[in-house]
């Protein structure tokens, strides 16, 4: 700390801080049009500008560094009179009708301010309106560059460029190009910074100023970004960043920032229906409620309690998920929950668990900025974790060295140190390879080794076998390749790994983890801030979904039934089964086998999203009664419903996500439920009742649920709904003292002092090419579209990037005659679908890409059920495919 002195009071700063940031950490402000604590200051405004006691003219406080003694002055009439005279400078050349209809853009309020008329000389009157979600009006630009910088410097894309200069400089996209054809993102963070609303949020500037403001947290991926959501008469008119977000930090992408259309879209089902030989049927929610209890009675008569299954959601909050699985082993005695974890990243929970003792991300976002290695493997960051994305390519801008494991040419692989491009399906091949180099180079970490590791001989002589030059043709990489990777890894710590579906979503998905996890404690990079094995969840509340127990074999927490479930029984006063449940494919398999007498989902369209539809509809199909628990009609509820119970978005709830990093978020309520739809809270509450279990679901609000968390869950025990209103708490937080912790394993693991190194063969089993299915077809999310669909596909999302296109490599697409906007069929072994193919050099020869987000191509039809055997996670990125053209193209 410094001591300075501002206005005549002294005052403590931190070293090394500019004067505006000494300000505003003494709790004043100076006007400023240009600065962002996010971006490098450039001191083009001047409006900062303050008198340091022994300068000869005033300096301005974003450029200028703290010393010790430093005396300020941040007013002065000498002062307010060079403002007010850089004001009257950018007015003459600024529209006034903008002033009067946006008062509270901050260019504006310092206008008004200084009541300063404008006007007189306008520049331009150019306005781009080619992109649906940012509105360009260039009339109000006054030069201040926080666009170009923010788009450069925060989001990293660099779409905005300047061209000319002084007052003949102005602002263009890609160097000239409409802002809808250019290369930007939608992240909106040009529109977040902008001081005039030269650049705006397309939607606000037809449907007008929000009155208030909720902040809450992103429906989409499991970054967890918070947001504040701007409303009017009930309903949402735009979303913006919260600034001191720990998480996104003032940042969002296009989903969070712009999708949310789908909350008010007109298809909403509000009512209650059950279907009859007529069709569906609107019911009340007593007929509704009851009809479902006595359906449980009837399933549980004919099959007993396992005759009943549920499926929780990542949709749905921690609260409502504890619930979900509470009702499961409570009010009908069975383990049969589970969720969507089951089919992204099961296999990291599990994986995680059995190599650590916990299954979840061992560090934190922050730590991507302590991290001198970050390797990625089989995770998309830039598209499916927007933020994180952007967070990673900042670092590699500031040194840190970055190694990318993808079959395709990802955007973050054009600027990895080393890219390893390997053949799908071989992950565990390659992972071992990675090991053998550290282990034949002796670039492990001894020390740690025997601190803290067990069984490293026997694993060190059966890594030998994996040397990169035995393995490298099967995997597609050069052993110069692997060794590169290995070297960098292992020798330029600390090193953070990140994993997606692209490491989980296969037959030895959970091996494929283990191995991250064998590579970490060989290098010692595990326990300490810059690295760990972290997985990047794909949904909003997927992790907490999976750890609050909607999960077979485990209850809240992840806590072993047979350990913890007296805890729990004395908590919720009612016995718990100790049969472990069905798996989430298992059910569909159970259902198939007329073992299943009803299920019941909640925000999860399984139909659409499982392996191998035709087997899905099978088993769906034999069904006594399938109950449908969403927003909208769905692809499963079209085809196979029972009962329709019509729920709420997040945004019309309260409660908490958990996001990838193990934080727990409040979730506020921001507009009215819409029609009579109800949360899944309420939803299983009156079904309780009517099974005689109300008791136990009888809760006053979602706190009364959180705290009852607290009670058979010790690691949130410190984690309050008081504290929450602050920030976010990460996990183990032990009691209300505790920060919340962001690295685990510091000291020990939860399974002991020492974490054993785990010898994992690879054993193929794959969806392996042929001469008559010669491609290999890998699937995956896209930066627009978000899963089936659901939401992304009811907003102005599929003008910007229409979806569900196969990426197909030029010297294929030649030999095929096939051009980008041609339609082909895939076939597999198992169906066909067609869709449009885009020409890209992002995947090799021989193998195709695409996405899996509409019921129109429903791509899932041709990919088949073979499944992860230790987590039951089916294999979504390997299935061979032939491809034609399409008759129609």
């Amino acid at each position: 700390m410094v001591k300075i002195t501002i206005n005549g009071v002294e005052r403590g700063v931190p070293d090394g801080i500019s004067v505006m940031e000494a300000v505003r950490f003494c709790g004043a402000d100076l006007p400023t049009l240009c600065f962002d604590a996010r971006l490098r200051p450039i001191d083009e405004c001047r409006m900062c500008v303050v008198e340091v006691a022994g300068s000869s003219h005033p300096v301005t406080a974003c450029t200028t560094p703290v010393k010790e003694g430093m005396n300020i002055v941040t007013d002065s009439p000498a002062l307010e009179e060079t403002r007010r005279e850089l004001l009257e400078m950018q007015a003459r050349h600024y529209p006034a009708e903008a002033v009067g209809k946006y008062p509270e853009e901050p260019f504006h309020q310092l206008l008004n301010r200084y009541r300063i008329e404008c006007g007189s000389e306008l520049l331009t009157e150019d306005v781009d309106e080619s992109h649906p979600y940012i509105r360009a009006d260039w009339s109000r630009c006054i030069r201040c560059y926080k666009c170009v910088r923010v788009c450069d410097e925060v989001q990293g894309q660099s779409v905005w460029h300047v061209v000319g200069r002084g007052r003949e400089a102005r602002i263009v996209a890609d160097h000239g190009a409409p802002l809808g054809e250019s290369s930007c993102v939608s992240c909106g963070a040009c529109v977040d910074v902008c001081p005039t609303g030269a650049l705006e949020d397309a939607n606000l500037f037809k449907s007008g100023t929000p009155t208030d403001w909720t902040r809450t947290v992103c429906p989409y991926c499991g970054v967890g970004c918070e947001i504040e959501v701007g409303t009017r008469d009930g309903r949402i008119l735009g979303i913006a960043p919260v600034a001191e977000a720990p998480v996104n930090k003032g940042h969002l992408c296009v989903k969070g920032h712009f999708a949310h259309a789908y909350v008010h879209a007109p298809d909403r089902v509000t009512e209650p229906m059950i279907r009859t030989t007529d069709g569906w049927k609107t019911v009340g929610w007593d007929e509704a409620a009851t009809f479902v209890a006595d359906r449980i009675r009837d399933a549980v008569q004919k099959h007993g309690p396992d005759g009943f299954a549920i499926l929780g959601s990542a949709r749905a909050t921690n609260e409502e998920n504890y619930l979900t699985q509470k009702f499961a082993r409570v009010a009908v005695g069975t383990n049969n929950v589970d969720c969507c974890a089951r089919v992204c990243h099961a296999p990291s929970a599990t994986a995680l668990k059995t190599m650590f003792g916990t299954g979840a991300a061992s560090n934190c976002y922050d730590d991507i900025d302590v991290a001198a290695t970050i390797f990625l493997c089989g995770t998309n960051a830039t598209e499916n974790h927007p933020i994180i994305g952007a967070r990673i390519r900042r670092a590699v801008r500031n040194g840190a060295k970055l190694i990318v494991v993808d079959p395709r040419r990802i955007e973050l692989a054009e600027i990895a140190d080393v890219h390893l491009a390997l053949k799908p399906g071989t992950n565990v091949l390659l992972l071992n390879a990675l090991a053998a180099v550290v282990a034949e180079e002796k670039l492990y970490d001894e020390a740690f080794l025997n601190e803290r590791v067990a069984d490293v001989e026997g694993y060190l002589s059966f890594i030998r076998d994996f040397a990169p030059e035995k393995v490298s043709e099967a995997c597609g990489v050069s052993a110069e390749t692997i060794r590169a990777a290995a070297r960098l890894y292992a020798g330029n710590g600390p090193a953070m790994m990140m994993h997606g579906l692209g490491t989980t979503e296969h037959v030895q998905g959970t091996e494929g983890v283990m191995c991250l996890a064998n590579l970490a404690l060989l290098t010692g990079n595990i326990g300490k801030p810059g690295t760990g094995v972290n997985p990047l969840r794909g949904q909003n509340n997927v992790q907490g979904s999976a750890v609050m127990g909607c999960e077979p074999g485990g209850l809240t927490g992840s806590q072993a039934i047979d350990t913890a479930a007296e805890r729990f029984e004395a908590v919720w006063g009612a016995p718990i089964p100790r049969k472990p449940g069905l798996k989430m494919l298992e059910m569909i398999d159970a259902a198939e086998a007329g073992k299943l007498g009803l299920l019941w989902t909640i925000g999860y369209d399984i139909f659409l999203t499982n392996p191998d539809a035709d087997k899905t509809a099978l088993g769906l199909g034999k069904l006594d009664t399938v109950v449908i628990q969403d927003l909208f009609l769905n692809e499963t509820a079209a085809a196979f419903g029972t009962v329709f119970l019509p729920a709420v978005s997040s945004h019309e709830k309260d409660g908490t996500f958990m996001n990838a990093e193990r934080r727990i978020q409040r979730v506020r309520r921001a507009v009215p439920k819409l029609g009579n739809a109800k949360t899944d809270r309420e939803i299983l509450a009156l079904v309780a009742e009517r099974l005689g279990f109300g008791e136990q679901f009888n809760f006053e609000d979602d706190a009364a649920v959180w705290d009852e968390i607290r009670e058979v869950w010790p690691a949130v025990k410190g984690i309050t709904y008081k504290r929450l209103e602050k920030e976010g708490l990460r996990w183990p937080c032990p009691d209300e003292n505790h920060p919340g912790a962001g690295v685990l394993h510091a000291e020990t693991f939860p399974i002991g002092k020492k974490a054993a190194l785990r010898a994992i063969p690879y054993l193929g089993g794959h969806d392996a090419p042929d001469a008559d299915f010669p491609f290999v077809l890998v699937t995956g999310r896209t930066l627009y579209h978000f899963n089936a669909g659901t939401m992304t596909g009811r907003t102005a999302n599929p003008e910007i990037d229409p979806p569900d296109r196969l990426a197909i490599n030029p010297t294929d697409a030649d030999r095929l005659g096939i051009q980008t906007g041609d339609l082909v069929v895939l076939h597999s072994r198992i169906g066909s679908a067609e869709l449009p193919a885009v020409v890209s050099p992002t995947v090799k020869p021989g193998e195709v890409f695409t996405t899996f987000h509409t019921a129109k191509v429903f791509i899932n039809r041709i990919i088949g059920d073979r499944r992860d055997r230790l987590s039951g996670t089916p294999d979504y990125k390997v299935t061979a495919v032939n491809i034609v053209r399409s008759l129609e193209s």
